[in-house]
């Protein structure tokens, strides 16, 4: 797969504080990139860096083949979209005139280009109401079609769904997925809400304290966070030695527990050798690791 942005011990450093400290990701084209961490772990200041809106203090940066390091770069900046913080509009202003507006800043003068763009926004039937009278919601689906005017190769978008009421997010996902997979429009997208951009990414980079912690795709997450068993009996050690029989991994967390990663499909099989080897069952029962408790567990550790 081509690369289409890549950084290098990505360093942006205020003072004595580094907002992002030696950050290397990978993005393919076309895949959805979510970057993941709490409110303060440098996932903004990341994505200015990579749009070109902040100069990294040390590191560098490739965008579609070129680098910063040798002043190539620039000449790409035009094919990034981005939606950092909030919605660059003015209020008193329809969506209509907003997005007539950037799209005369790239050279697009027709009308139909600009009433696609709100059809894909789901602002189609917004009129003459102006922007300040809109819900968050809206603006932020405003804000989305107006960073795809001039057909970007690249979307950044930071918290677009922080916020948002459950309708609300579900449409931004919507749209958002839709811009993916229908225009191939490479998106890198931050948020601190797991759980909700597993819906969306296909790849992830977590970030703390402003260093990546790990670096996955969709399905090694998924792997991570694979359904497991939980034994509670008399004695732990007992239950370990009759599950060597099956061949499954298990760890044995204290006296009485004993986890086992997979093997769900021989729960019945191995409550029954369990009783039979004189090991006195508790409960047996089958448990799953939210992709949210990994992620805590995983800024635990960090």
């Amino acid at each position: 797969m081509e690369t289409i942005l890549k950084t290098m011990l990505l360093t942006k450093q205020y003072k004595q504080q580094k907002a992002v400290d030696g950050v290397s990701v990978s993005i393919e084209r076309g895949s959805i990139y979510g970057l993941i961490g709490r409110n303060g772990a440098g996932k903004t200041t990341f994505l200015k860096m990579a749009g070109g809106l902040a100069a990294p203090t040390s590191g560098d940066i490739e965008l579609m083949g070129c680098r910063l390091s040798d002043g190539t770069i620039h000449n790409v900046y035009e094919k990034i979209g981005s939606l950092i913080e909030e919605p660059g509009i003015y209020k008193n202003m329809t969506a209509f005139e907003n997005c007539r507006l950037k799209a005369l800043c790239r050279g697009v003068y027709s009308k139909d280009y600009i009433d696609g763009k709100l059809a894909m926004a789901g602002l189609q039937n917004a009129g003459d109401k102006t922007v300040g009278n809109f819900s968050l919601g809206m603006k932020q689906r405003l804000g989305i079609a107006m960073a795809t005017i001039g057909e970007p190769e690249m979307l950044i978008l930071d918290e677009p769904i922080n916020g948002l009421d459950p309708q609300g997010i579900i449409e931004v996902r919507d749209i958002i997925h839709r811009i993916n997979t229908e225009q191939n429009i490479t998106i890198l997208i931050s948020s601190h809400i797991l759980e909700e951009l597993s819906k969306l990414a296909t790849h992830y980079g977590i970030i703390h304290n402003g260093r990546l912690i790990e670096q996955l795709s969709h399905d090694e997450l998924l792997q991570k966070c694979t359904a497991r068993l939980e034994i509670v009996a008399d004695s732990a050690e007992k239950a370990a030695g009759v599950l060597k029989g099956f061949g499954c991994c298990y760890t044995v967390v204290n006296e009485h527990t004993v986890f086992v990663n997979g093997c769900i499909e021989k729960s019945a099989a191995i409550n029954k050798a369990l009783v039979t080897s004189g090991v006195e069952v508790e409960s047996l029962s089958k448990r799953s690791q939210s992709l949210e408790d990994y992620f805590i567990s995983l800024i635990s550790k960090a």
